[in-house]
């Protein structure tokens, strides 16, 4: 599933593309990935006719861009779920398999004239959403200045890449959580953004378990998880995102490259990067976790004597 770079990326892709211009008409292919517009297909398309996209916004994977034109202050909602798919293409290009939504925009010079929703495993979708302001009254979230955030996002805590994140928030939210540290970092409601490939890799790069008890956790330590996890989404950004297979791509169709630097992540039976540099061996371990997996180094990432998974 698309975690916070993958998502940023196509934000950006956004923000050059599309925003600014008007939906002239659009076309529901497929309900499914419209089910969570409480007034159906049919009020979903007619809602939007004649919007304009003023922003591309994003709060961790949660993807919205306000729109004016419509009664009250509202945005169009992006899940991608597994598999969604933003593309931006020209009318005459060949139509994508797994086409579920087409938007038809407003002419501008050198940019294509259709927003597509492209979803092959049907986990995500597009819908309406109000827009409510922040409790802090900071922005919703990085793209806008806005102190609004769709009342679909607003449950999740903010991310790291946020300049209104704070190191002092995340301390106290972990502490409070009484649980896996991992399992805490993939909680929404902590901190955004986060999924399995980065947390284990933000882990990884903090020299922590796991599992390693958030009540347990010293205020020095939960600044090398924050740092870690900004330095990993930021060098994941610069290579585009992670990419495994040809369901992740950003709005023109490329795929990121950042699985080619990952350290611990999918490398279960091969050296610790840190720990041949030490001249040591240590085998990166897979461990079953959540029903997925957990990537860790033996060593360098010792299992603690109190562990809670």
């Amino acid at each position: 599933m698309p975690e916070l770079p993958e998502v940023e990326v196509v934000r950006r892709g956004l923000d050059a593309w599309v925003v600014g211009r008007t939906v002239r008409d659009l076309e529901v292919h497929d309900p499914r990935s419209v089910r969570r517009h409480a007034g159906g297909p049919a009020d979903f398309a007619d809602s939007l006719r004649g919007t304009t996209i003023r922003h591309a916004v994003r709060r961790g994977k949660f993807l919205w861009m306000p729109l004016d034109g419509l009664p009250e202050p509202a945005a169009l909602v992006a899940h991608l779920g597994m598999s969604g798919q933003l593309l931006v293409e020209e009318p005459d290009a060949p139509r994508e398999k797994h086409l579920k939504v087409r938007l038809e925009l407003s002419p501008a010079a050198g940019k294509p004239a259709e927003l597509r929703f492209v979803d092959q495993r049907i986990f995500g979708g597009l819908f309406l959403s109000r827009l409510r302001p922040t409790p802090d009254g900071g922005p919703g979230g990085h793209g806008a200045d806005l102190p609004l955030v769709p009342e679909a996002a607003a449950h999740i805590a903010r991310d790291v890449l946020d300049p209104a994140f704070g190191t002092d928030l995340l301390h106290a939210a972990l502490r409070r959580r009484r649980t896996g540290l991992k399992r805490a970092l993939l909680d929404q409601g902590v901190v955004s953004g986060v999924g399995n490939i980065y947390a284990d890799e933000s882990l990884w790069a903090a020299r922590l378990h796991y599992a390693r008890p958030t009540d347990t956790l010293r205020r020095p330590e939960t600044e090398r998880v924050a740092e870690a996890l900004k330095d990993v989404m930021a060098r994941a950004l610069a290579a585009g995102g992670t990419s495994f297979d040809s369901l992740y791509v950003n709005v023109n169709g490329a795929s990121g490259y950042f699985d080619r630097s990952l350290n611990a992540y999918g490398r279960a039976g091969r050296e610790c990067p840190r720990c041949t540099q030490a001249g040591l061996v240590s085998l990166i371990r897979r461990d079953p976790f959540m029903g997925r997996s957990s990537y860790t180094c033996p060593a360098c990432q010792r299992t603690p004597r109190n562990a809670r998974y």
